[in-house]
């Protein structure tokens, strides 16, 4: 080739499949028809984006990789970059058995190269730094609750290991823990075993009463003040309730319909077909944990206060078990939050569901 041709791939799209590791990428390069070559870097993404400027200069830049430890800083910083970035779910990547065996980076990344290339993927909303942090803050507060109830339990099997009753009073209200603080034990050892554990419930109760404050705080603030008083005047829907959905879901638009909103939330059934026989399997394993618990927990809330969803709770429990009713109710509470945050509009108690 002449040394003064310029090189000039405007109108072409190049595909870059990555295979993210904390210490290294493993990157593969395609054009529309070839495969350029397959490397590793340091993952630093301004390296990867002078190459291919430098080798692929004025052409469209497409890249992937799949969601996991990284977050999402490495999408956001080819898109500042002039680079359009996917991030995918892993277990919606179409992969040969023969790729599943042969479990190596190289493999993953000329995967999802080539998968892209072809079409087969589809991008996973990727939330804003600043949603990704509120976020956060939710979160870590339903771990602390996990942490305390864990805690909790550790009191309580230490107490029913050496024969000793637990007093009558409240459980966990402030009386009862002074209470178990003057519980001797028989050794000086058990003493601090016992203070140790208190010690650590009392230091989770002060976390969670400071990420309580937080999100209370947050809750009074841009963008969440509205949607917020909205979503409370539904029934079953506290703030925390209301922030842990803002959070999670961040856009109620992009949600199509019900039907794909109830599926992010994981209330859609399992299936298996074979032929002409299709068999439900109970609940989707596919899920947002956190969500799903919680708006179950807010349905068996909003039946006893909504007289709708309570006439259709009853009319559901005739045909099956409680547990699947509520189910049912779960998604027309999630239809009802769909309503007041697209239109904007506080929730109307209804005669009928």
């Amino acid at each position: 080739m002449d040394k003064h041709t310029k090189l000039d791939f405007n109108g072409q799209t190049i595909y870059i499949g990555i295979d993210v590791h904390k210490k290294h990428w493993t990157i593969t390069i395609l054009s529309q028809h070839l495969e350029h070559k397959t490397f590793t870097q340091t993952p630093q993404v301004s390296k990867l984006v002078k190459y291919l400027h430098r080798t692929f200069p004025g052409a469209t830049y497409l890249a992937v990789y799949e969601a996991g430890f990284c977050g999402f800083w490495i999408h956001d910083q080819l898109q500042q970059q002039g680079v359009k970035c996917w991030v995918v779910n892993p277990a919606d990547v179409p992969t040969s058995n023969k790729e599943k065996r042969r479990k190596k980076d190289t493999v993953d990344s000329r995967k999802l190269a080539h998968r892209l290339r072809s079409h087969e993927l589809q991008a996973i909303y990727v939330p804003t730094p600043s949603q990704m942090q509120d976020r956060g803050l939710v979160r870590t507060r339903q771990s602390m609750v996990r942490k305390q109830t864990r805690c909790k339990n550790q009191i309580t099997s230490i107490l029913f290991l050496h024969g000793i009753s637990i007093p009558e009073s409240g459980r966990w209200s402030r009386r009862f823990i002074s209470e178990l603080e003057q519980i001797p034990m028989l050794q000086a050892s058990g003493d601090i075993l016992l203070k140790m554990h208190l010690e650590e419930l009392a230091h989770l109760r002060h976390i969670i009463a400071s990420l309580n404050k937080a999100i209370r705080d947050l809750s009074r603030s841009e963008p969440y003040r509205e949607n917020v008083r909205l979503l409370k005047t539904i029934p079953g829907i506290s703030t925390l309730t209301a922030m842990t959905l803002l959070t999670e879901l961040c856009d109620i638009n992009r949600f199509k319909n019900l039907d794909h909103l109830c599926s992010f939330v994981g209330l859609v059934p399992d299936t298996a077909s074979s032929g002409d026989s299709e068999t439900i399997c109970g609940l989707t394993p596919r899920q947002n944990k956190l969500l799903r618990a919680m708006m179950i927990q807010a349905s068996w809330v909003a039946v006893g206060k909504d007289p709708a969803l309570m006439m259709a709770f009853h009319t559901l429990a005739l045909r099956m078990k409680k547990t699947k009713a509520i189910i049912r109710i779960a998604r027309k509470l999630l239809n009802r939050i769909r309503y007041v945050l697209k239109n904007q509009q506080n929730y109307e108690f209804l005669v009928a569901a």
